[in-house]
């Protein structure tokens, strides 16, 4: 019992050091991104986004390296359902509605939908080659060249200026992602194999979630003041990422493992949710009672994880 405690507390604090390494990263590199005269629009489509999945990135690497590889599948599915149907339909009860201030059919979810639909795809024979991998950076390159085409750089007045510090803290907090991912898989395979636990069931709960905390905070920062529509973007920009960078780039780092309820249950509700959520913005606005669904669609995701774990 006192190796399982301990073990959760590892947990715990690895996923606490995640987080905090995590979000010191977004806030150098935007410090050094707009020193460099590169505007807020692309470092927030770029940057902060790929902060925020920064954690599933690491964990899903060092998963791979530690030898437990079909956590990176189910880290990926596990956190975009959390995207959706936690962080989404928690921002839409906290508020009345979200109203979204601009067109999610124009770039957003015709990606978010193909990245869904190509994932499906490309993991339904169980297998996830090298050039799958490299159809996926492509992917995220053919998103970010449509998202960014539009931005402009800030005036020379509204650029701060980088000091040694911003870029010893980026170094140093990329250092502690990395050493935080590796504590983390080590306590999941301790967990699991002290309570008999398949790492997957682990990865699509504990670390599905504890990941998926940054993208929880902002949205519901943002629903709280009156800033809804940046929640939406949050969790897509996410999902988008996490898709085609956090399943690529572990492969190639080793061979993945494509656990078979993944595709036959979990996998198949990451796009239906997907499909939901394209359906629900299609009028620009997420009801509370939208919302609702949204969050019964989770429990019944928890509740078929835990059945499959008795």
């Amino acid at each position: 019992m006192d190796s399982l405690i301990a073990q959760f507390g590892i947990f715990a604090a690895s996923i606490v050091a995640l987080l905090w390494a995590s979000d010191r990263f977004v806030e150098s590199a935007e410090r050094i991104g707009l020193s460099w005269g590169i505007s807020p629009f692309i470092i927030g489509v770029t940057i902060v986004a790929f902060g925020t999945s920064l954690p599933e990135l690491a964990t899903s690497i060092a998963a791979v390296l530690g030898g437990e590889p079909e956590i990176v599948v189910s880290n990926v599915v596990g956190s975009n359902i959390t995207n959706i149907a936690l962080v989404l339909g928690l921002s839409a009860v906290v508020v009345k509605s979200i109203d979204l201030e601009i067109n999610l059919w124009y770039i957003d979810i015709p990606f978010l939908w193909g990245s869904a639909f190509l994932l499906y795809f490309l993991v339904s024979d169980a297998r996830f080659s090298i050039f799958e991998a490299v159809v996926c950076l492509g992917g995220i390159v053919l998103f970010l060249t449509y998202s960014l085409k539009d931005g402009e750089k800030p005036a020379a007045e509204d650029r701060p200026s980088a000091s040694w510090k911003d870029y010893l803290f980026l170094l140093l907090s990329a250092a502690v992602v990395s050493f935080a991912a590796s504590w983390a898989i080590s306590s999941i395979t301790n967990i699991s194999g002290i309570l008999n636990i398949a790492p997957k069931i682990i990865a699509l709960t504990a670390v599905a979630l504890g990941t998926s905390l940054p993208e929880v905070a902002v949205s519901l920062s943002a629903a709280r003041k009156g800033r809804a529509s940046i929640a939406v973007g949050n969790a897509l920009g996410s999902n988008v990422f996490n898709t085609f960078v956090v399943m690529a780039i572990p492969r190639f780092f080793g061979p993945l493992e494509i656990p078979a309820d993944i595709l036959s249950t979990y996998l198949p509700l990451m796009v239906a949710m997907t499909i939901l959520l394209g359906i629900m913005s299609n009028n620009r606005q997420i009801s509370r009672m939208e919302g609702m669904v949204l969050l019964l669609f989770y429990i019944w995701y928890l509740g078929q994880i835990i059945e499959s774990a008795l």
